[in-house]
C-alpha cells in the first residue's frame, strides 16, 4: 500500500514520502501566488483557486495570507469568506459547506503525530477528514482538530479548540469546545 492509500485511510504514514514533498512545495507555490493578487482581481483569484482547491462553488473569497498543505484536498461551498490567516492543514479532506464565515487566525488541522515517541522519530503522521456543515461561523482564533465533525448551524465561539464532534443547531465555545447553547429559530 502506498504512503498515499494510508493516509486516505487514515493509517500511519510517512510524512517524508516524496509524492507529499513535492506536492507540497508545488501548493506553497501557488498560495504565494494567490496572496499576491490584488482582491480587486476577482477572477485572476478565481482561476488561481482552481488550481489550489480540490473543488469550490461561488462566492469564494478567502484573505490573504492563505496558508495550506496541498490545496487539492480541500473542498469549499457557495458563499463563503475567510478572514486573514487561514491555516488548513489538508494532508487529508477538508470539506465545507454552503455560507461558511471563519473568523481571522484560524486553523484547521487534518494532520496529527503519534502520541509514541518513537513513532513520531520516525517521521510517521495521521491524517484524519474534517467536515463543516452548511450555515456554520466559526469565530477568530479557534482550531479545529484532525478527525472533527461540525454539523449544519453552528456557531464556534472565538478561540475555541473543536476537538470533537459537534451536532447541528448548536453555540459551542471553550478549551476543549463544548456545547454552550442549542440555536432555536
Amino acid at each position: 500500500m502506498s504512503e498515499l492509500e494510508k493516509m486516505k485511510k487514515g493509517e500511519l504514514f510517512f510524512l517524508g514520502d516524496e509524492v507529499f514533498t513535492n506536492r507540497k512545495q508545488h501548493y506553497k507555490k501557488l498560495c504565494l501566488e494567490y496572496d499576491s493578487i490584488p482582491k480587486s482581481d476577482e477572477k485572476a483569484r478565481n482561476d488561481k483557486m482552481k488550481e489550489m482547491l480540490g473543488g469550490y462553488g461561488e462566492h469564494v473569497y478567502i484573505q490573504s495570507n492563505f496558508n495550506f498543505d496541498h490545496g487539492q484536498n480541500i473542498y469549499v461551498g457557495s458563499y463563503f469568506f475567510a478572514n486573514y490567516n487561514l491555516t488548513i492543514l489538508d494532508i487529508n479532506d477538508v470539506v465545507i459547506g454552503n455560507n461558511v464565515l471563519i473568523g481571522p487566525d484560524v486553523g484547521i488541522y487534518t494532520i496529527n503525530h503519534p502520541i509514541n515517541a518513537e513513532a513520531r522519530n520516525q517521521g510517521l503522521g495521521q491524517a484524519l477528514p474534517v467536515h463543516i456543515g452548511n450555515d456554520v461561523w466559526i469565530g477568530g482564533h479557534s482550531t479545529i482538530v484532525p478527525g472533527v465533525t461540525i454539523g449544519s448551524n453552528v456557531v464556534i465561539a472565538a478561540g475555541a479548540v473543536v476537538t470533537k464532534d459537534i451536532p447541528d443547531n448548536v453555540i459551542a465555545g471553550g478549551v476543549p469546545a463544548k456545547v454552550i447553547k442549542t440555536i432555536e429559530d
